[in-house]
């Protein structure tokens, strides 16, 4: 029942999606694309805490050269407060950077190298990504607001958490499109929970509704999806019986209540909730994949197995039909990418875990011909300071850094936008989190201003606008 349940939201939403609704440009059908689409689905990497740009895929050597000088000791500081970006740095982050010993400048931790035909500068922390930066549009020019974990939902929804919780892009992509698959839901989270937790009921779809909220999946066989198994054993026959007596059930109740949308709708749930208790344990039982594949993931490592079995799990969940898949690394209330101190030991550990598997996705995607219709975002909240908090961390840094995208119509071997010579602001062609949002529904044929909600306003800044310079 539990489990139907889950299913009833998500044909609900299906059945809802159906009909038409009706925008600021007119009557506008909601279920299927608005135009021509580059791509079908979505893998969202999440990487929880914050990892520093400098050492990952914007690498600044203007940090070796002042080493161990604070900033008014360094060219840059002018140029830092006269931005007109400063606008937006807190004072106490002022007092931080300038005022105390974080002001000193942290060298490199990690060398880098100039990778593939187009030249890409990327860090030593990446070496097998770095490896595909051809296929990999970086964009270094990032911002957001929020400087603290907040914005690792921020980034999700566009909001800060202090203006209130919103719908994230996931659970908009959900309530704009139709179904690629009748078995699975198409909206699903894997991995280490993020910050949607601190918004009422914990939920990422909030006024959309619970149809279009994010199913969280465990990469196990025996236990991936809640409810999934059944409180008693059940053998195949007798479940078989029940089933087929619940479906004549379902279909009498149908010729009486012919007009009842809901009712249909929960009916299909059942048919759904039955069908994902075989899909999904089928999608996550990764033994089935060859020794070549899962090696391909770093399955056969102890340090990448864990995340590789997530990505495994995600590739397969994408090949089977799910739209939108979010997948969240690094454990803790934070994030554990939060490298206030030993930034060497943390990013070691962590890239450690993530670069491989990450790796192993856009190769094993590009060689199934998935690549081309699937979009791969990799992100974090923000990126770390230029200057040393404590002995060798850096802090947290929301005024610029890095994100990339590969397939679905991005162009490869691409660098878009730029840092100030040490990494601090975001200061050529500079993208709100929401321009990322805007570049995903272009690519899926989405105009999020026909995705209006009755008497709900979305500002501005909440549609963001689409990333041209990355877009094939």
């Amino acid at each position: 029942m539990s489990l139907a349940g889950v299913a009833l939201d998500s044909m609900i939403g299906r059945d809802l999606s159906a009909e038409t609704s009706s925008g600021p440009h007119g009557p506008d059908p909601v279920g299927r694309p608005h135009f021509p689409a580059r791509a079908k689905s979505v893998i969202w990497l999440m990487m929880r805490g914050g990892t520093s740009h400098h050492e990952g895929f914007d690498p600044k050597p203007a940090l070796n050269r002042y080493a161990g000088k604070t900033l008014t000791e360094t060219p840059f500081l002018d140029s830092i407060v006269q931005s007109p970006y400063y606008r937006n740095v807190r004072e106490q982050v002022l007092n931080n950077i300038i005022k105390t010993e974080q002001a000193r400048v942290l060298p490199l931790q990690k060398g880098y190298q100039a990778c593939g035909e187009s030249g890409t500068e990327v860090s030593d922390w990446w070496p097998e990504t770095r490896k595909l930066v051809d296929d990999i549009a970086v964009v270094r020019s990032m911002w957001t607001t929020d400087n603290n974990h907040g914005a690792q939902l921020e980034f999700l929804s566009g909001r800060h958490l202090l203006d209130g919780c919103f719908p994230t892009v996931g659970a908009w992509i959900h309530y704009g499109l139709g179904s690629l698959s009748d078995n699975l839901p198409q909206f699903l989270s894997i991995g280490d929970r993020g910050m949607e937790s601190q918004c009422a009921g914990g939920t990422d779809a909030q006024y959309l509704g619970p149809q279009h909220e994010g199913i969280w999946l465990k990469v196990d066989p025996k236990n991936p999806l809640p409810y999934a198994n059944s409180a008693a054993k059940v053998s195949g026959p007798v479940q078989g019986i029940k089933r087929d007596l619940l479906s004549r059930l379902q279909a009498q109740a149908a010729r009486e209540y012919a007009s009842d949308e809901k009712l249909r709708a929960r009916i299909k749930s059942y048919d759904l909730a039955f069908r994902m208790q075989t899909a999904v344990p089928e999608i996550m039982n990764l033994g089935s994949e060859t020794r070549q594949t899962q090696a391909l993931y770093g399955l056969d490592n102890p340090t990448t197995r864990p995340f590789g079995q997530n990505l495994l799990a995600t590739r397969r969940l994408v090949e089977e039909g799910v739209r939108f898949v979010q997948v969240f690394h690094g454990g803790g209330a934070a994030g554990a990418w939060d490298a206030h101190a030993n930034l060497i030991g943390n990013h070691d550990r962590m890239c450690g875990q993530a670069d491989k598997p990450i790796a192993g996705l856009l190769r094993d995607l590009k060689q199934r011909g998935l690549l081309e219709e699937t979009v791969v975002v990799w992100t974090s909240e923000f990126g770390r300071t230029p200057g040393v908090q404590g002995k060798n961390g850096r802090d947290h840094h929301n005024y610029g850094f890095s994100i990339w995208m590969a397939g679905g119509g991005i162009k490869g071997g691409v660098v878009h936008g730029a840092t100030d010579e040490l990494g601090f602001h975001a200061v050529e062609n500079r993208h709100y989190v929401t321009d990322v949002h805007a570049t995903l529904f272009q690519l899926l044929g989405l105009d999020a201003r026909r995705l209006e909600v009755p008497g709900r306003k979305r500002l501005e800044i909440d549609y963001g606008e689409p990333i041209h310079e990355i877009i094939a």
